[in-house]
């Protein structure tokens, strides 16, 4: 019988601990499983090939995203330029993001998930 002292708090009975190489979540996430916000920075950064002008360039699809945005708000889409005037007001000023009112509820769900999510993950 185990003495009083070797149980208490943070001090489990022999037969109740873990045994070696046992873990205690087998049932958890599989070892090699990226989260969303790898998966994005990993996809965005990847390099493809747009034609623009006749001359072939290679830029990452984060940055054809972006210019695809800029296009569609320039051909009159008023969604496309409302992201871009968050996006460019969050750029500018990362520590006041813009007031609900600006924005419709949707928006401003979307934008506040973006922001966490990506102030996080900072460090991958």
């Amino acid at each position: 019988m185990a003495k009083r002292s070797d149980v208490g708090y943070r001090r489990p009975p022999k037969e109740r601990q873990f045994k070696k190489g046992q873990s205690g979540n087998p049932s958890g996430r599989p070892k090699g499983t990226i989260n969303l916000a790898t998966a994005l920075t990993r996809t965005l950064s990847q390099t493809i090939e747009v034609e623009e002008d006749g001359q072939k360039e290679t830029i990452t699809k984060m940055e054809a995203a972006v210019r695809a945005l800029v296009d569609e708000a320039l051909t009159g889409s008023m969604q496309a330029f409302r992201v871009l005037v968050v996006l460019n007001h969050l750029l500018q000023d990362p520590s006041s993001p813009p007031a609900g009112s600006e924005l419709e509820a949707a928006d401003q769900k979307i934008l506040d998930m973006m922001v966490r999510r990506f102030s996080t993950t900072s460090g991958e």
